[in-house]
């Protein structure tokens, strides 16, 4: 038993060891700035002049500008785009895929991969080109439709959409490889057993694949709305927060005051209010699906 413990106090300070380098540079690196981070949303701070502590003064300021309520409301009405359509292209495809096999489905997880590995900025490009008023795709399509052009990016009801479109393209293959995951980790003698009991198609999808995938749903949607309510290359890149601050996305509006107003303790309360929200949405997130898994 002696030597038993011995073994064990010396394998747990190889662990602590081990984890060291990891620990000191989360200290450095997060604990540290999140510390010193509120600590600046308390004063009037600049680079150039004395700091003056004025509490929840900065606080107070974000909670009350409208445009940091329109920031957050863009922010969800762009995940509510964007996720959804995500979700269902991800999940036809990573079915697709599974069902193919061989070569071609390796193809095809390959092709839609690659959009992933492209930069938020290369991206915007090629979508200001497609969304050009005059030599652009998308008007070229729409009036050999006979339809009026768009513009696409300047137009207050197609803007938001548009710079979403993008952001489904990006995301879209690292989505789907995820659910294939997924699905592959599903025993097929699952599928067998409903096949003997009459099951078809709907009723495997329903009762098998889904319930099987909600933990990937969970992370999945965790990542995705988080990740879409802080989008920043899209919008600041394709519009600029325009027209009329509709594409106007929190982080876009943080960095906006951030290099504008010479200040740093309104930009640094608004990033730690926007911090809050999303760990209020995740735990919401998981409160949601934790209570449908413990109702199946």
């Amino acid at each position: 038993m002696k030597k038993l413990s011995a073994i064990n106090r010396s394998d747990k300070k190889t662990a602590f060891l081990m984890l060291l380098p990891l620990i000191g540079l989360l200290t450095a690196f997060v604990i540290i700035p999140l510390f010193y981070a509120v600590f600046v949303s308390f004063y009037k701070w600049n680079f150039y002049q004395e700091n003056i502590f004025i509490g929840f003064e900065n606080y107070r300021r974000v909670l009350s500008d409208p445009l940091f309520y329109k920031a957050m409301w863009t922010g969800l009405k762009f995940a509510a785009i964007v996720i959804p359509a995500q979700f269902i292209l991800a999940f036809l495809f990573a079915n697709l895929i599974r069902t193919l096999g061989g070569k071609f489905g390796g193809f095809v997880k390959t092709s839609i991969y690659i959009p992933h590995v492209i930069s938020g900025v290369v991206a915007s490009i090629i979508f200001l080109f497609i969304y050009d008023f005059d030599g652009g795709l998308a008007n070229f399509i729409i009036t050999s439709l006979g339809l009026e052009q768009v513009a696409w990016l300047a137009d207050v009801k197609f803007a938001l959409t548009s710079i979403s479109i993008p952001a489904i393209w990006l995301g879209f293959g690292l989505t789907t490889l995820v659910m294939l995951a997924g699905l592959n980790d599903i025993p097929k003698t699952y599928y067998e057993a409903a096949v003997i009991d009459g099951a078809n198609a709907w009723h495997k999808m329903i009762y098998i694949t889904i319930p099987l995938l909600k933990n990937i749903f969970l992370y999945l949607l965790v990542v995705g709305v988080t990740g879409a309510i802080q989008q920043f290359d899209l919008p600041y890149l394709m519009t600029g927060g325009g027209p009329l601050n509709e594409t106007m996305t929190p982080n876009l509006f943080i960095f906006t005051h951030f290099t504008k107003d010479p200040y740093m303790g309104y930009t640094v309360a608004s990033a730690l209010l926007l911090f809050v929200i999303l760990a209020v949405i995740s735990a919401v997130i998981f409160k949601l699906f934790n209570s449908k898994k413990m109702d199946s």
